[in-house]
C-alpha cells in the first residue's frame, strides 16, 4: 500500500519520536501541534519541549492545522483523555477510508471506549488501527532498536501499515487483535504504578517480581474476559510492555508509582503525564462488570482515589487467602 505523507497529531515527546522514526525511514511527515506558539517554538528550535535534547528531523514540516485529505496515514499522538478532541477536529478533513491510528493507551473515562472505539465514533470515514508495545520516546526518536506492535482489524491493512511505517530500528509486527493490543497497553500503565509503589516503598526486588507476575495474571483474565488473543496478551503489546514500564524510571506511570510509594504523591495536573492514573477507574469499573478479579489493578485504583492508604492497600494484598497459581 501507499504510504508516503503522514501525518503526526501530537508533538509531545510520542509524537515528536514518531515524526522522526518516521521521517528517517523517508516519509514525507507533518508534525501537528496544539497552536501556533507551539508551531513556531518547534520550527525555530526544531526540539519538542516534551523532548529536550533531540533534534526534529530537519525535512519534517511543522503545522498546527489538522491533517488534510492530502494524508495517506493520521497518527494520533496524544493522550488517550484527549484522543476524542482530535479525533473530531481532523474527521471533516479525511479522504474516505484513510488509516487513523491510535498511539495513546488507555481507556477514554466515563465511555470506556478504547481508543480504536473513539476514533470510529468521532471519524465514521477513518479506518482505526492501533500502535502500542515497549518502547520509550527517547529510543525511538534516536534511532535506538525497538519493537511495537500495529493491529488493524483487516490483516492487510495492518500488514501494509507495518510495511510502510516500519523499519529496521523500528520493526512493527503486525497483528488483527486490535482489542488484545489495546488492553495490554491500557492494563499495564495502571500495573506499572503499583511497581512504582512497591519499588518507592523499598519493598525489595522479589516482590517487584510478584507484582508484575501476578499483574500479568490480572491483564491475561481481563484480557481474555474481552476476547483477546492469549498470543497478544503475552506478546510485546502485552507482557513486554508491562515489564518496560514497571522496571524503568523512564515510565512516567512507575515514576508517578515511586513518588506514590515515597510518601509524596504527585499533582496529575501538573506532573507528567501517567495515562495509568486516569485509566485505573475505568479499568476496574469494566473488569467488575466483566467479572474479572484484578486485586492489584483494585489496590491501586483505591489508593489513587484515596479510598485507601499505601500501607492498608498492601496489607490488604498479603492477607488474601492461600490459593492455586492460576
Amino acid at each position: 500500500m501507499k504510504v508516503e505523507r503522514i501525518a503526526v497529531v501530537g508533538a509531545g515527546a510520542w509524537g515528536a519520536a514518531l515524526a522522526n522514526v518516521l521521517a528517517l525511514a523517508g516519509r514525507k511527515v507533518t508534525l501537528c501541534a496544539r497552536d501556533a506558539a507551539a508551531v513556531r517554538r518547534i520550527a525555530e528550535r526544531r526540539e519538542s519541549m516534551r523532548l529536550p535534547g533531540v533534534t526534529i528531523d530537519a525535512s519534517i514540516k511543522v503545522d498546527c492545522a489538522p491533517p488534510g485529505t492530502k494524508q495517506d496515514t493520521v497518527l494520533l499522538a496524544v493522550p488517550a483523555q484527549n484522543l476524542r478532541e482530535a479525533a473530531q477536529a481532523l474527521a471533516w478533513n479525511l479522504d474516505r477510508s484513510t488509516p487513523v491510528i491510535a498511539c495513546a493507551k488507555g481507556i477514554e473515562r466515563g465511555t470506556h471506549k478504547f481508543m480504536t472505539d473513539v476514533i470510529a465514533e468521532c471519524a465514521p470515514k477513518a479506518v482505526p488501527a492501533i500502535l502500542s508495545g515497549p518502547s520509550f520516546a527517547r529510543d525511538v526518536a534516536t534511532g535506538l532498536p525497538t519493537a511495537l506492535t500495529l493491529a488493524a482489524a483487516d490483516a492487510n491493512l495492518a500488514a501494509g501499515l507495518a510495511r510502510a511505517l516500519g523499519s529496521p530500528a523500528f520493526r512493527l509486527y503486525h497483528s488483527t487483535d486490535v482489542r488484545g493490543v489495546e488492553i495490554g497497553g491500557a492494563a499495564k500503565n495502571v500495573l506499572a504504578i503499583a511497581a512504582g509503589i512497591v519499588a518507592g516503598r523499598a519493598l525489595g526486588a522479589s516482590a517487584q517480581a510478584a507484582l508484575i507476575t501476578r499483574g500479568f495474571a490480572e491483564l491475561f483474565r481481563f484480557g481474555e474476559a474481552l476476547g483477546a488473543r492469549p498470543q497478544t496478551l503475552s506478546g510485546l503489546s502485552g507482557l513486554g510492555d508491562l515489564i518496560l514500564t514497571c522496571s524503568s524510571s523512564q515510565s512516567r506511570n512507575f515514576s508517578f508509582g515511586v513518588a506514590w510509594g515515597k510518601g509524596a504523591p504527585p499533582d496529575p495536573a501538573t506532573a507528567p503525564l501517567a495515562e495509568g492514573f486516569f485509566t485505573a477507574p475505568a479499568l476496574i469499573e469494566m473488569a467488575k462488570a466483566a467479572g474479572v478479579e484484578m486485586p492489584i489493578a483494585s489496590a491501586v485504583d483505591d489508593i489513587l482515589a484515596r479510598r485507601a492508604g499505601i500501607d492498608e492497600a498492601i496489607q490488604a494484598l498479603l492477607m488474601r487467602p492461600f490459593r492455586a497459581e492460576t
